[in-house]
């Protein structure tokens, strides 16, 4: 074989290892640089599938190992976890957020789910009125109030509105949790989440109308624009028109200021001068005086 042939094709296989060694250093280093180094810690877990509404004891909660950074939020000693009431659901060996339990102190069941500065208002349904026992916890309803306005035409009959449009189901009867297989249930009683002036409203239409409860998909959160219906319009096809609008704001308008009134200059009334009589009597003189009456006309 040629000497110089054999001395080429030795530099050129020193030169590519070389060149392969270093590129797989770069690589690497650059790799170990992006990945995070992976830390270990303890975190609290659920031991058991817990429901929307339980109330956390040492059987229902354990540390596990976590590997990597602790994420934000997590529960990490037993002891923050216990006696806290569970307000979303929890799978067997899911990692505890504070996001899912309620407050020290606010205890369990359907008021640990309530968040601050709302309401939970109980309506009382039947069958139809509950959509046949299809509103269950997590579901969005619509309200619709049926009944006769207050100066109302008597003619249109009864007047139908949607009142209330996107509004959560809380609990269904006396369960706040969805079952397993969804299956409907026939309830009396359901609680919606409402705000406090949503719930001055729900009060009045539930003592003043008859509510009916109108599911929608949990996906659309657009508030449809309606105006109504009323009896007299299921027959005639014509759209629903109120017949009593609102008053027309009074525009305020100031009261006139008088003029000033010149002061009148006080009239002195004159005295009239007295009339005087000298009377003889005998050799006696008498002088007498009277006042003069002026003669009103």
């Amino acid at each position: 074989m040629n000497k110089r042939f054999l001395s080429v094709l030795v530099f050129a296989l020193a030169v590519s290892g070389a060149a392969s060694f270093l590129i797989y250093r770069l690589v690497a280093a650059k790799l170990s640089a992006a990945a995070p180094a992976p830390t270990q810690g303890q975190v609290v877990v659920a031991g058991r599938e817990l429901q929307v509404g339980t109330l956390l004891k040492e059987a229902d909660v354990q540390l596990g190992p976590w590997n990597g950074p602790v994420p934000k939020g997590a529960v990490t000693r037993v002891e923050d976890a216990l006696n806290r009431g569970v307000v979303s659901p929890v799978y067997e060996g899911e990692l505890l957020l504070e996001g899912r339990l309620a407050p020290k102190g606010a205890g369990a069941g359907l008021a640990a789910t309530i968040p601050v500065g709302m309401r939970a208002v109980a309506i009382r349904v039947n069958e139809v009125i509950g959509v046949a026992g299809f509103v269950v916890p997590g579901m969005r309803v619509d309200v619709i109030i049926s009944g006769m306005p207050p100066g109302g035409n008597a003619t249109m009959g009864t007047v139908t509105k949607t009142v209330l449009q996107n509004i959560q189901v809380l609990s269904a009867g006396q369960k706040i949790e969805k079952t397993a297989e969804g299956a409907p249930q026939v309830v009396n009683v359901v609680n919606l989440l409402v705000t406090p002036e949503q719930a001055e409203t729900l009060s009045l239409a539930s003592s003043q109308t008859s509510i009916q409860l109108v599911l929608r998909n949990p996906l659309d959160t657009v508030d449809a624009k309606t105006t109504g219906t009323a009896t007299a319009n299921l027959f005639s096809g014509v759209g629903f028109r109120p017949t009593t609008a609102p008053p027309a704001a009074v525009a305020y308008r100031p009261r006139p200021v008088p003029p000033p009134v010149a002061p009148q200059p006080a009239v002195v009334e004159k005295a009239a001068a007295p009339i005087r009589i000298e009377i003889f009597h005998g050799s006696k003189k008498i002088d007498a005086e009277f006042k003069s009456v002026e003669e009103k006309n």
